[in-house]
């Protein structure tokens, strides 16, 4: 099992390329599954769930082929089993996103419940409810969701869909499933995310009708078939907020190129107030910091507000930094799983349910921790970055889910940071 070994304390410096969104890739993947037309996807990360969906539409009979600069090559003419099987979805919670897209062209569905990181409950009630009201007829059996139109119904049907919560996974099925069924579909409550807009342009180039995405209200028209397209994936925003964090926390002056700065306004806002120099660039964003930053409290809420994906980054910036501060986060319920192995560093943290209390300190030290969930990955990587001595980061497979060859980018920036096979 790869560990990361960083000896910490090296002010970053250069410019850094900041990849494809893992949450544009994926469900823009499955949209591909709506139309029998190849479909081109540019930009595309290269990360472990990537990799995973890709052989999840490769076993339903789709041909992939995927060169060396980030482009991919969808087609579905020949798609012949509409099954998502556990063995291979079982790392990621993605694997519901397929559920939408195979209703909508094929009327039918076998899709396994979700795994992915034990940060929280994330139940597919929501995803149920909104295919039952478009037609479909849902049982959940031995692990699965079995899905299949009623005898004689030949397309979903659009209906008024509000969900009880905010859900991203949620919209962006009802969204896809949306474009091809019968009449309109409006989605209310709907989260508003970038990634569920650049998914929302992709299937308008493929011929959907769709309005007010980027929104909490969506409308689509359905359409009688949709065609292939060549779509770039938007630039992932938390590994540029990741990237933001790491250089606040250490110090020193670096570039985001291809980081989108009026998707992060939140995280942006918070870095200014903690003394941060940050300005939006020409395709990119520019952080200045030196020195002690000052702590910041914040609440993490759904877009635009502070992104739950966020939190643990933002934590290890107010565990170094000047003052105490208070997190509150209000997403998942255990996403506070990286306070112990921050607490290993010195940090010092006080959780007490669904708040987090900070002490700054003035230095950590480096020891052996282990990743528990994709972010908290990332969060130790960047603690390991300000600590003394060395840090040796453990269960790393969680950060190569999310990030495309992090220890790379960070390496040419300055970090003294390896991969250890």
């Amino acid at each position: 099992m790869d560990k990361l070994l960083i000896r910490g304390g090296r002010q970053l410096h250069g410019e850094v390329r900041i990849s494809g969104a893992k949450n544009a890739a994926l469900p823009e993947l499955c949209a591909a599954l709506l139309t029998d037309q190849p479909v081109m996807l540019n930009n595309l990360p290269r990360l472990q769930d990537v990799a995973t969906m890709l052989t999840l539409i490769r076993n339903m009979g789709v041909k992939v082929e995927r060169d060396d600069e980030g482009n991919v090559r969808v087609d579905s003419a020949r798609l012949s089993s509409p099954e998502a099987p556990y063995e291979l979805v079982k790392t990621m919670r993605a694997s519901v996103l397929a559920l939408g897209p195979l209703m909508a062209r094929f009327g039918e569905a076998t899709v396994s419940l979700p795994g992915g990181c034990a940060i929280g409950s994330r139940p597919v009630d929501q995803h149920i409810k909104g295919m039952q009201a478009m037609g479909a007829e849902i049982v959940v059996e031995h692990g699965y969701m079995i899905a299949r139109l009623p005898k004689g119904r030949e397309r979903l049907r659009g209906a008024s869909i509000r969900t009880d919560m905010i859900t991203v996974t949620g919209t962006e099925n009802f969204l896809m499933a949306a474009t091809l069924a019968e009449g309109e579909t409006v989605l209310e409550n709907a989260a508003q995310e970038p990634e569920i807009s650049d998914l929302a342009e992709m299937l308008i180039a493929m011929g959907a009708r769709i309005h007010g995405h980027g929104t909490s209200r969506i409308t689509i028209v359905g359409v009688d078939r949709l065609s292939g397209c060549s779509h770039r994936v938007v630039a992932d925003r938390i590994e540029a907020g990741t990237f933001l964090c790491a250089v606040a926390a250490t110090g020193g002056d670096v570039v985001l190129r291809h980081g989108r700065a009026d998707h992060l306004e939140a995280v942006i806002d918070k870095l200014r107030d903690a003394g941060a120099r940050v300005a939006a660039v020409e395709d990119g964003i520019h952080l200045h910091a030196q020195g002690r930053l000052a702590a910041q409290s914040f609440r993490t809420a759904e877009y635009p507000g502070f992104p739950t994906d966020m939190q643990a980054q933002f934590m290890v910036l107010n565990a170094i930094a000047d003052g105490p501060s208070k997190v509150t986060e209000t997403i998942f319920e255990n996403r506070f799983m990286h306070v112990n192995e921050l607490a290993r560093l010195g940090a010092r943290i006080q959780v007490d349910g669904k708040f987090a209390v900070i002490d700054g300190v003035e230095r950590l030290s480096g020891a052996t921790v282990m990743a528990t969930d994709l972010r908290a990955s990332a969060s130790l990587v960047i603690a390991g970055l300000v600590a003394e001595g060395e840090t040796l980061v453990d269960r790393i497979y969680h950060l190569d889910r999310g990030y495309d060859q992090m220890e790379t980018k960070l390496r040419g920036i300055g970090a003294d940071i390896e991969r250890i096979k």
